[in-house]
């Protein structure tokens, strides 16, 4: 981890004390402060050129490929209709590319989160598809159909995939230490404990918490692995962010800057380039349930109700079945493989089945391919000593019921497949929360439940972030998180990182 360097931080502290600065508005280190703010931006501006340049070339190529299809009478051997083609290839692009800017596909806030850029793609898909019929109509322009609805799919899903390898490759490079974004947490003790549960759950490796400011002097160490320095009092707060050594400032609690600190960090920031972040109180609710409403002159968050029903729901269900009856047919020769290795490595059914809860609280039979002994539910009450788990789950890292094929099957989750026929039925979604047994859900207590509101899935959340290493808390959290927050958008990014961690088995025991 690219930690603020100890001896960096301590100068600035030291410097706090020695000369006091209770006004925030004072004047700041303008040399270092501006060398902060390009480091900031340099590799940012770059990262974010080089995808707005894949974006349009990829776009513009699949234009070009898209001619036959316009020019289907063989009138493209004419030279004057090749330009013309490409004249006109060239401005949509640009009238492409302007959409994905105008829909923020380009903000430096949103780099590498993942459904929030996916979300503005589609955004900007969007845009285009509506400025260019507005330019149709407008003058008239000779547009084959075919060669419009070949291209805008086309294009969009080249630019999710260009937005999604980008976003792999910065991972990557802040993995390695790079292009990381060194923040300082201000809040009381709880309200930060909590910003530092929220990071490790969610696996936020692209941020360094350099320090933490309480609010007080009273000695405190985070409940949670961290490496940041303790800010002792407010003028040394006030001169490390002025400093240009850091990125940025979240605020998950107003309680630690006192009466009218929010205002008065925003003025000392004023220029710096240096973010400022708020959490508002309503922390498990993100995206576009959220919405600035002004009240009394007041910005409010207007916080959207939940909706569980609605033609976007229907459309789930329909094209998740088709997703799954479609998985069916392309794995069926490593169904057939994986039936027969089962059949021949131990006695017993090839498939195991069992009742789970589904939606309002509805059981139904979930399909896995076999991966244990016969018999080795009775055996849980025996071994309840040896779980490797907290809270309601049972787990075993090294369970002895599991068979040879099971621990193949179990690291590249090829045991959950059946569930597709689950999907098909109807029992189930691709992507929903863990799908728990009646006996869990007997213990669960009242708030837990909103988790049978919708269809548990295949995979979610719980499986992204950890599996089965996750305590029974954070899986809750997880799953309470998908079930009030829930957007196609967020289902297409869970998609993608399901590929990763079942690649990487992390959890899968």
């Amino acid at each position: 981890m690219a930690m603020l360097a100890d001896r960096e931080l301590g100068t600035i502290l030291k410097g706090a004390k020695d000369c006091p600065a209770t006004d925030p508005a004072l004047t700041v280190d303008t040399q270092a402060a501006e060398a902060g703010r390009r480091r900031r931006r340099a590799w940012a501006g770059r990262h974010l050129a080089a995808v707005a340049v894949l974006d349009a070339g990829l776009f513009l190529a699949v234009a070009l490929s898209a001619a036959p299809l316009h020019y289907a009478g063989g009138t493209l051997r004419l030279a004057h209709y090749r330009v013309t083609f490409a004249v006109g290839a060239l401005v949509a692009t640009v009238l492409y590319s302007a959409a994905l800017a105008s829909a923020g596909c380009y903000d430096r806030r949103v780099l590498g989160s993942g459904t929030e850029e996916y979300r503005r793609v589609l955004n900007g898909g969007v845009r285009f598809v509506a400025a260019f019929a507005l330019l149709e109509v407008a003058f008239k322009l000779q547009v084959g159909r075919s060669a419009v609805l070949a291209t805008v799919p086309a294009g969009v899903g080249l630019s999710l995939l260009v937005h999604h390898r980008a976003r792999r490759r910065l991972r990557s490079a802040q993995v390695r230490g790079q292009r990381r974004e060194r923040m300082v947490v201000v809040g009381r003790e709880r309200e930060a404990d909590l910003f530092m549960r929220h990071l490790l759950v969610w696996g936020h490796s692209a941020i360094d918490v350099t320090a933490i400011y309480t609010g007080d002097a009273r000695e405190w160490a985070s409940a949670y692995p961290t490496s940041a320095v303790r800010i002792p009092d407010r003028d040394s707060f006030f001169s490390l962010v002025r400093s240009g050594a850091v990125d940025s400032v979240a605020v998950v609690d107003q309680g630690a800057l006192g009466e009218q600190g929010l205002r008065d960090l925003g003025w000392a920031l004023e220029g710096l380039g240096v973010d400022i972040m708020v959490a508002p109180e309503a922390t498990d609710v993100v995206g576009p349930r959220l919405a600035v409403r002004p009240v009394g002159g007041l910005p409010l968050l207007h916080v959207e109700e939940p909706r569980f029903t609605g033609p976007v729901r229907v459309v789930k269900d329909l094209v998740e079945r088709a997703i799954a009856a479609f998985g069916l047919i392309v794995t069926s020769p490593l169904l057939l493989a994986t039936a027969l290795a089962v059949k021949l490595t131990s006695p017993g059914p090839v498939l195991y089945r069992q009742t789970r809860v589904g939606r309002d609280g509805r059981d139904f039979t979930m399909l896995k391919f076999r991966s244990m002994t016969v018999g080795a539910d009775s055996a849980v009450p025996e071994m309840i000593g040896m779980n490797d788990c907290d809270g309601i789950l049972f787990k075993m890292r090294t369970d002895p019921r599991v068979t040879t094929a099971g621990r193949w099957m179990r690291r590249f989750s090829i045991d959950e497949l059946p569930q597709l026929w689950n999907v098909v039925r109807g029992d189930m979604s691709v992507v929903g929360p863990r799908p728990p047994l009646p006996s869990e859900v007997e213990l669960y207590p009242a708030h837990v439940r909103r988790r049978l509101l919708v269809k548990p899935g295949l995979t979610g959340l719980w499986q992204v972030n950890g599996r089965a290493d996750l305590s029974w808390e954070d899986a809750v959290r997880l799953d309470l998180h998908y079930v009030d927050n829930w957007s196609p958008t967020g289902d297409l990014a869970i998609l993608l990182r399901t590929l990763g961690a079942v690649v990487r088995g992390r959890g899968a025991y």
